[in-house]
């Protein structure tokens, strides 16, 4: 209990010294409610009367301000029931009842040297502290249950460099359209065909593969594998960051973005390997924005991932095995420097109605070589939807509900049967199923920035076994933004 204390105490301090709106600098599509065409209004439907935008962070910002300064906790306490299990390995969930808290405080600050729209230039410097535990140590899901867990608690709850960044944009025209400023772009107006080039320490899913329904932990899903693409195995450290570069050419309704970023030493590992030529992760994504359903915005983006690292192949390791070389299959044994893995993912996002937006995500990748940064996963499909509470008289409120299906390929599965480990799999066998999830949440506007969501999530074949599960998994969590 002591414990638990001290990490709501910590909450509570990070939430009172920091503030944020965390914004992305590339289209999405406008919350349930907000008219896509209005900056900071609500499209009125003809059966509800317009209503004022609800105010939410504990501070305004000003908008086109040479300077940021801003912050975020969020804190999910996450339980577990018991579910049937025939066996257990070292990397298992876990089938007895369990709870576990996080807690995520990021200080968000960045200045603009000038006040130049068609040359403007971000300094942009994070930090961040992660502290808090995953059920079952953050093993035995593909689909982990909480975005904000850090993979190993080892690291501990010391604040870190979280982002550094100069973010330049080039104008190609003087004709401007408006963006919503925020920690990563201060600007309330950008060049409508622009060039924007960055530099730095960040996380990939900030510039790619976003979605505005499903991509943000602190609001709304929790899953690993519904708030992002759980085949895009994306260069990142432990805590999901690396050091790397993006450049990205913004038109009217499309853009095209490409990025090369450190890959870490070892699998999930927290030491970045500084070799470029034998190891990093190649990004491209193109994004159009219009809409598959009349006078309705949407987004579609499509993004390729080639990563070289020191990784391992699950049949060489399988083979090893099976003809006496190794004692037990393990990938690390048969890696190889420059080893490719690649893959692809599409992404989309619809607006359906002045209160209600569906997403879908497909992934997938070779398979072949080890999962190596994010999870294991080789194929992925997933979709959803949210609704804003205007109807009921809460337009920051929203419910919503996704389903993601995982799986992984013959040779990735053969090694977990024959008792191999991942960094995140390792039941000692395995009956291959897909790994299914279903999760629901509504997050409550109570107060400014004060947020409240409860949640619940089904995984049907946790870490891809018939012989385990299903498991239910609820939690609560706390945001603040400033």
């Amino acid at each position: 209990m002591r414990h638990r204390l001290k990490i709501l105490a910590q909450a509570g301090l990070i939430a009172l010294a920091a503030s944020l709106v965390i914004t992305r600098s590339a289209g999405q599509l406008p919350p349930p409610s907000q008219d896509p065409d209005t900056k900071g209004s609500n499209a009125a439907s003809p059966e509800h009367e317009p209503q004022d935008d609800p105010i939410v962070t504990m501070l305004p910002h000003a908008e086109d301000s040479r300077w940021w300064l801003s912050g975020q906790a969020n804190i999910i306490f996450q339980g577990r029931l018991p579910f049937h299990s025939t066996y257990e390995g070292p990397n298992s969930f876990r089938n007895s009842a369990e709870y576990k808290t996080s807690l995520v405080g990021t200080l968000y600050s960045a200045v603009r040297p000038t006040h130049s729209t068609r040359y403007n230039t971000d300094l942009i410097l994070d930090i961040e502290s992660a502290g808090g535990r995953g059920l079952s140590q953050a093993l035995g899901l593909a689909g982990f249950t909480n975005l904000d867990v850090v993979r190993n608690p080892n690291l501990g709850s010391t604040p870190y460099l979280a982002r550094y960044q100069i973010h330049q944009v080039i104008g190609l025209t003087s004709e401007t359209t408006d963006q919503q400023s925020g920690p990563f772009a201060l600007a309330a107006s950008v060049p409508v065909r622009r060039i924007e080039l960055r530099g730095g320490k960040m996380t990939l899913p900030d510039f790619f593969d976003i979605n505005s329904i499903g991509s943000d932990s602190h609001l709304q899903f929790m899953n690993w594998t519904i708030d992002n693409n759980g085949a895009w195995d994306y260069a990142a450290d432990t805590r999901g960051y690396t050091v790397g570069g993006v450049a990205e050419y913004d038109d009217r309704a499309w853009s095209i973005r490409y990025g090369i970023f450190a890959m870490p030493v070892v699998a999930n590992g927290i030491d970045l390997d500084w070799a470029f030529s034998r190891a990093h992760g190649q990004n491209t994504e193109f994004e159009l924005r219009h809409g598959w359903i009349r006078h309705q915005p949407g987004i579609s983006r499509v993004l390729y991932f080639a990563n070289r690292a020191h990784m391992g192949t699950y049949r060489e390791a399988n083979d090893a095995f099976l003809n006496g070389t190794d004692s037990t299959p393990t990938i690390t044994k048969h890696a190889h420097f420059g080893a490719l893995k690649y893959g692809f993912g599409y992404n989309t996002e619809q607006s359906v109605s002045a209160d209600m937006r569906v997403f879908g995500r497909f992934g997938w990748n070779e398979g072949q070589h080890e999962s190596y940064a994010y999870t294991e996963v080789d194929q992925t499909f997933s979709g959803g939807m949210d609704y804003s509470g205007r109807r009921w008289g809460r337009p920051a409120d929203k419910v919503a509900i996704a389903v993601v299906t995982n799986a992984i390929k013959r040779d990735h599965q053969e090694y977990l049967k024959l008792g191999g480990l991942g960094f995140l799999l390792g039941d000692g066998n395995l009956n291959y199923g897909r790994e299914t999830i279903v999760e629901s949440y509504y997050t409550l506007h109570a107060w400014r920035g004060l947020f409240y969501s409860v949640d619940v999530q089904h995984i049907n074949n946790p870490g891809y076994n018939r012989d385990r599960g299903p498991a239910w998994v609820g939690s609560v969590r706390a945001h603040v933004d400033f």
